[in-house]
């Protein structure tokens, strides 16, 4: 039970004592927080019982395990904060055409539909005369599963005042304006992912749109985005690729910074290893995704030291898709876990959603539970979301010092790695602020 001690004027927001807790390393301990760090650890630690010390909250642990909170790597939260204003037509949502023309015409006629997650298996390619036949009465859009193209009907078009085929390619930036506002559940967000205990994020747009850094301060978690406080994130594509020699001019003009290069197929990946062979590598440089590695890049990779930052449960999530879409030649070398932790390359993990599930419990067991010789053991599972907010590869401990961002489980750690869920999760901390308990 969380309960409070007797307040004191000279105790700061956010001293916590945290009695009987597993921390690796340590065995059963008391912790200690005090200004938003870890203070003190260890056994019998003086409370608020004791006249020379007040805290703000006493914490009775119960032996679960006390973890560094989890670090989501990779995720886009405004895009998640809309789903609650979405409808969701991906192949887990709608089986069939008959499925996704229901989902369109459902609602009020003449309201704009937002629909996500769709992926061709559903009813075909789309373009505006598709969707029209689909849904002709209302301004409808619709955003593939992979997050770079939306699609108009001609309805939303006449009232975007926009022509063309209705396909708009990585144009989100261009389109925010000719849209009505989208509520944005950022409440719901921050709640669901504290229950996890997810304590941090780092936001992956490429393109952060203008008062950002404030809107997601809302969230209770930490929150570090791409382009301002995190690496700079570079989008390629196939078909407008640069040349390496054009790629390490723009890692150059970014340095002294890290940059985030997102690199989803095998051209891509090879065109940004010798762009950083040419500018020279930046510690925190990162290769997000890492769709498709192939295993001679693999030494390539740890020579330079950059992080992939990936996500293991899409093999899964899109089983059926990859075999259809993704070339033969491709198939094995796809979302890479354990052999690159074998050979020394920092490897950690994003959900990437809403473009994959929110729950980081998912994606580690994913990551366990591969059968393609990627699996990672259990306790290196973990570790994908226990990493710097800077240094992702790099797990955190609970230790002295370090910043007070935590995860209490209601179990110890063995019998947590045992179920890999969220349902272990008792509260988190952010900072020593507790943003849930159970």
């Amino acid at each position: 039970m969380l309960t409070r001690g007797a307040p004191s004027r000279d105790v700061l927001l956010g001293d916590v004592l945290i009695r009987d807790v597993e921390v690796e390393g340590a065995g059963r301990v008391d912790v200690r927080i005090a200004a938003g760090r870890v203070a003190e650890i260890g056994r019998r630690l003086a409370g608020p019982c004791d006249l020379d010390l007040d805290v703000d909250l006493d914490v009775d642990g119960r032996g679960g395990a006390l973890l560094p909170g989890l670090h989501d790597h990779h995720v886009h939260l405004l895009a998640t904060a809309a789903q609650a204003a979405s409808v969701r037509v991906g192949p887990a949502d709608v089986h069939d055409r008959d499925g996704f023309v229901e989902a369109l015409r459902a609602g009020p006629p003449g309201e704009w539909v937002r629909a996500v997650g769709y992926h061709q298996n559903v009813a075909g390619d789309l373009d505006r005369w598709a969707l029209d036949a689909y849904a002709p009465d209302r301004p409808v859009r619709v955003q593939h599963r992979s997050g770079e193209l939306w699609v108009w009907n001609s309805a939303a078009l006449r009232a975007a005042g926009l022509e063309g085929d209705g396909r708009f390619w990585r144009e989100d930036e261009r389109l925010r304006g000719f849209t009505p506002p989208v509520r944005l559940d950022l409440e719901g967000v921050g709640r669901r992912a504290a229950a996890l205990g997810v304590t941090g994020f780092t936001n992956a747009d490429p393109h952060p749109a203008d008062g950002l850094a404030a809107t997601l301060a809302a969230l209770p978690q930490r929150v570090q985005i791409m382009g301002i406080d995190a690496p700079l994130k570079i989008l390629l594509d196939d078909t407008t690729l640069p040349t390496p020699d054009e790629l390490a001019a723009r890692l150059t003009a970014a340095r002294p910074g890290p940059v985030a290069v997102h690199c989803v197929t095998r051209v891509q990946l090879l065109v940004t290893l010798l762009a950083l062979d040419a500018a020279g590598p930046a510690t925190g440089d990162r290769i997000e995704h890492g769709s498709v590695i192939p295993a001679e890049t693999i030494p390539w990779l740890r020579r330079l030291g950059v992080t992939v930052v990936t996500q293991p449960h899409f093999p899964a999530e899109r089983g059926r898709e990859y075999a259809a879409d993704v070339d033969a030649g491709d198939r094995d070398h796809l979302y890479r876990c354990r052999s690159l932790a074998e050979a020394g390359v920092p490897v950690a993990a994003g959900t990437d959603a809403p473009f994959g599930t929110h729950d980081p419990w998912a994606v580690m067991r994913a990551a366990a539970g591969r059968a393609d010789g990627e699996a990672l053991g259990r306790r290196r599972a973990l570790d994908l979301f226990t990493g710097e907010p800077g240094r992702p590869g790099r797990p955190r401990t609970v230790r002295a010092g370090v910043r007070a961002d935590l995860c209490l489980l209601h179990v110890p750690l063995r019998e947590a790695l045992g179920e890999l869920s969220g349902e272990t999760v008792r509260a988190a901390f952010a900072g020593g602020v507790p943003i849930t308990s159970a």
